[in-house]
């Protein structure tokens, strides 16, 4: 059902010619630098795409990539633990997405530089985050009183690495109240689908006057949250049963109600509760998403194999489908959402229009990324 040996020739590719050559501070996965020229600085983008390499590192055992892991962490840390270009008075839960990747090299390298540096983000930023009366974080200073489904993923895998690091368990409590809060907020009865963000105050433009929420499912924050239920599942197993217990049965939840929208081409669609709407397109790096979810799922033994068969054979269109290889032997995953958002300055109203209005590129690390880590849950249930 998968052509593996083509899904491996894209990893290799992408690894020789698009990670180890990027210079840490201008990598060339992040597409949002060089449309938009914005400055040198710690972001999400570039922590997922490291997080990917740390996975490849976990089932190849390559040197390079845990060397290229090691001088691209190094590029941005500063002197006694702290991150010069990140600010944590942004209170911006994406920013927290890359102190995985310091944890990850704390443990397997002892390096005390990477946990200072951990110790740092959770302190001056988390300990601090500003939160909704429900107890959940808000996702940015400049967004107040807001949930946005995709933070889930950003900060709290982080929290429950950070938490079994400096042996806290109250962490795993707070992380359990948030899921809870989301599920009980942000799920839809009807669809199982979960809409991409919540104001308390009600008073957004995108936000429905009553309930507070977005109007639309918004299909990378569902996957991103698919991916962050995964990932606290296999931290949370063994340390914290109440935490696991919480997070597979929303995991098995959004996997189900995800699934009854795969196209027949078995992609999944931008706005993936409508695929029929004019404009609306497969978008690869939510379906890349969700097979890593997917797969995930069911290795852990979360999912049956109905999950396995999903996220195979969404990994499959997209690298049949959706991954041209150059003259040059370089790979390009097409079909990517740049960014979607909710308010702001560009005053977002959540509508479908505005959904279909954000570009559409391609080799970005958020759809490149999912790709890596598809591919090495694939890899993994392949040598089970």
């Amino acid at each position: 059902m998968i052509n593996v040996q083509k899904t491996e020739q894209i990893t290799r590719l992408y690894i020789e010619k698009l990670i180890l050559p990027s210079d840490p501070l201008h990598p060339l996965w992040n597409r949002e630098n060089f449309l938009f020229s914005k400055p040198v600085k710690w972001n999400y983008i570039d922590g997922c795409m490291i997080k990917a390499v740390t996975m490849l590192y976990e089932i190849t055992g390559e040197s390079s990539l845990l060397d290229y892991t090691v001088k691209f962490m190094d590029s941005y840390l500063g002197s006694g633990g702290t991150i010069p270009t990140m600010d944590p008075l942004c209170y911006n839960l994406d920013n927290i997405n890359g102190g995985k990747n310091l944890l990850y090299l704390f443990k397997k390298t002892g390096s005390e530089k990477y946990l200072s540096a951990a110790e740092w983000i959770y302190n001056e930023q988390l300990v601090k985050q500003p939160r909704l009366s429900c107890g959940n974080f808000y996702h940015k200073a400049i967004y107040p009183s807001q949930i946005w489904l995709d933070g889930t993923y950003m900060a709290l895998p982080f929290m429950a690495e950070y938490a079994a690091v400096c042996g806290n368990s109250d962490i795993y409590d707070d992380i359990k109240r948030q899921i809870k809060n989301i599920v009980l907020i942000m799920r839809d009865a009807a669809s199982g689908l979960y809409y991409h963000g919540y104001d308390e105050t009600r008073s957004m433009l995108w936000a429905d006057s009553e309930t507070g929420r977005s109007g639309e499912f918004w299909l990378r924050a569902m996957c991103w949250y698919s991916a962050a239920l995964a990932d606290l599942c296999e931290l949370s197993e063994a340390q914290s049963p109440e935490l696991y217990t919480v997070c597979s049965d929303a995991l098995k939840g959004i996997l189900g109600a995800l699934s009854d929208c795969v196209s027949d081409e078995d992609m999944l669609y931008q706005l993936p509760a409508k695929c029929g709407l004019e404009g609306n397109y497969p978008e690869t790096s939510g379906t890349l998403l969700f097979s890593y979810a997917s797969l995930k799922a069911y290795r852990l033994g979360i999912c049956g194999e109905k999950a396995k068969t999903d996220g195979i054979r969404t990994l499959s269109a997209v690298t049949e489908n959706y991954i041209n290889i150059t003259d040059d032997n370089i790979p390009v995953l097409k079909n990517i959402c740049l960014v979607a958002g909710l308010g702001g300055a560009q005053q977002r109203d959540g509508s479908e229009k505005y959904y279909l209005s954000e570009p559409i590129v391609e080799n970005d690390a958020k759809g490149i990324a999912p790709f890596l880590m598809a591919y090495t849950e694939l890899k993994r249930i392949i040598s089970q």
